[in-house]
């Protein structure tokens, strides 16, 4: 009997839990700097390459954003993030998601928490798994 109810998940680094996972049209992923040494320009890069790598492993891209949370352990580098946010995200509206970000408390060592939702076409033929 196949599974008519595909949840995709792409592996995370911690037991337990998934970089990132997507039920049809909608995909969700969750990015950190694995390294807590790296400062926080270099945890804001590390993230976006994280949620480009798993985006791209789930069949879509940062232009089909639908929102981002983003928490950071210091409310007062939200105008330092937003440097980064808006060079990354890039200049088309039309790619812009909803956005929220707050101060929380993280994980030792870690700046910037970052989960995001975007959407993905599927075709006819289009059933994805990753082991």
């Amino acid at each position: 009997m196949e599974d008519t109810f595909r949840v995709e998940r792409a592996p995370g680094i911690a037991p337990g839990r998934s970089s990132g996972s997507a039920y049809g049209h909608l995909v969700w992923v969750l990015a950190t700097s694995e390294d807590g040494e790296l400062n926080l320009k270099e945890q804001i890069a590390a993230s976006f390459a994280k949620i480009d790598r798993v985006l791209s492993e789930l069949k879509t891209d940062r232009r089909y954003l639908l929102s981002a949370n983003v928490l950071l352990s210091n409310v007062e580098h939200k105008e330092a993030f937003d440097i980064e946010w808006k060079a990354w995200v890039g200049d088309n509206p039309n790619h812009w998601p909803q956005r929220v970000c707050v101060g929380a408390i993280l994980s030792p060592g870690s700046l910037v928490e970052i989960a995001v939702v975007a959407a993905r076409h599927l075709t006819s033929n289009t059933l994805y798994s990753i082991a």
